[in-house]
């Protein structure tokens, strides 16, 4: 099987902590940009190498930007390019401001099944702060919308550690977003990315980072509270209802290839990594003219195998020694069973009966390192 993402760079307004690739510029290049995503689909379809097409993203910046007949377009368009007969999950991510009746009646017609929303906190002094544009209440309304249009299946996102949220807010937060009971949540720490607005203002002393300490027991709270009201968590920062795990990002962490279309979107086939330009005007205008807008790293023995244990220790499912075995061979097992033990011994890695390697609970909280610990260093 293989994924396809599309990047979709339009916003209305930049988040203060956002450093993803984003322009303002909608009205000057949304439908050129369109035009040039369905090209580059029809142009580089051959590297998927015939594997079935069974989930499609639409990421971004803000694609619930994008005007319907836009974003009928560039659906239509793609289908066109690409065999899409067998998809099985179609997502579209969301600003809850956009998400009205009107957008949410268009997504069913489109074969859309899923909508993951950037709701990041219930509190609205929160979201002022951080430059969200919409409110605690229309985060409600927004799901209740998806809902009566019979979308299904609802995912949102919620950011802890962001400035001035201590721990009851975030407690509150948690509690607001499973009583919604959206199929699906992810959560991640704050990062303060050099260059941001968001990062310009602890530079300044204007915000204040929650301290380390505070921002584990806000994990904590997040997982003790999901977990008892049923969600489970099948990777460090997603928590789904049974059923309902993220299929496309899934198949990240599991190695499956994906092409990635628009301007700063990223492919994988199993061996090459390609990224394509982080500029809206070159991006259109090489593709217009029939050259890919892509630069290709072909990864090393190394890079592939520190890829496989990251991306397994952060899901449920861990590290299949048995495959990495296969794959990389005696000497690579040896190391990573080796370097495991240390791990296991601390208490931070178990080994399951199928002799799957697993974060424990604590292992989770010190995921970084013990990661680290693992990647490949012979």
């Amino acid at each position: 099987m293989a994924g396809v993402y599309v990047h979709i760079p339009f916003c209305a307004s930049r988040c203060s902590y956002c450093d993803f690739f984003s322009t303002l510029r909608l009205a000057d290049f949304s439908e050129s940009y369109v035009e040039a995503v369905i090209a580059e689909a029809m142009m580089r379809r051959g590297e998927l190498r015939g594997e079935a097409i069974k989930t499609l993203y639409l990421g971004g910046g803000t694609p619930s930007q994008l005007p319907l007949l836009l974003l009928s377009r560039l659906v239509y368009g793609l289908k066109e390019a690409l065999d899409l007969s067998g998809l099985e999950e179609f997502t579209i991510e969301a600003n809850p401001d956009d998400v009205t009746p009107q957008w949410c009646a268009a997504l069913r017609p489109l074969g859309v099944n899923r909508v993951s929303m950037g709701v990041q906190s219930f509190e609205d002094d929160i979201l002022r702060l951080i430059g969200r544009r919409h409110t605690a209440s229309q985060a409600v309304e927004a799901v209740g919308n998806l809902r009566e249009a019979g979308i299904d299946n609802i995912s949102i996102d919620l950011i802890y550690g962001l400035p001035r949220q201590t721990v009851p807010l975030w407690t509150e937060s948690v509690e607001q977003a499973i009583a919604l009971r959206p199929q699906h949540i992810s959560a991640y720490g704050l990062t303060y990315e050099e260059g941001t607005p968001l990062w310009r203002q602890r530079e300044r002393g204007e915000v204040a980072e929650v301290p380390e300490e505070q921002c584990l027991e806000m994990y904590r709270i997040l997982a003790d509270e999901l977990c008892k009201a049923g969600y489970e968590h099948y990777e460090i920062s997603n928590f789904a209802l049974p059923g309902f795990y993220s299929r496309h990002n899934s198949s990240y962490w599991d190695g499956t290839p994906y092409l990635g279309l628009g301007a700063a979107a990223h492919s994988y086939d199993g061996t090459v990594r390609r990224a394509n330009v982080c500029d809206l005007k070159q991006y259109i205008s090489a593709v217009s003219s029939g050259r890919m807008a892509c630069v290709e790293e072909e990864m090393t023995w190394q890079e592939r195998y520190d890829e496989q244990v990251m991306l397994g220790l952060r899901t449920a499912r861990g590290v299949d020694a048995g495959r990495l075995r296969q794959t990389f061979g005696d000497a690579a097992w040896q190391y990573f069973t080796r370097e495991a033990q240390h791990c296991i011994e601390a208490g931070s890695l178990r080994v399951t009966e199928d002799g799957r390697y697993v974060l424990t609970r604590e292992g989770i909280m010190l995921s970084d390192s013990v990661i680290r610990d693992l990647m490949w260093d012979a």
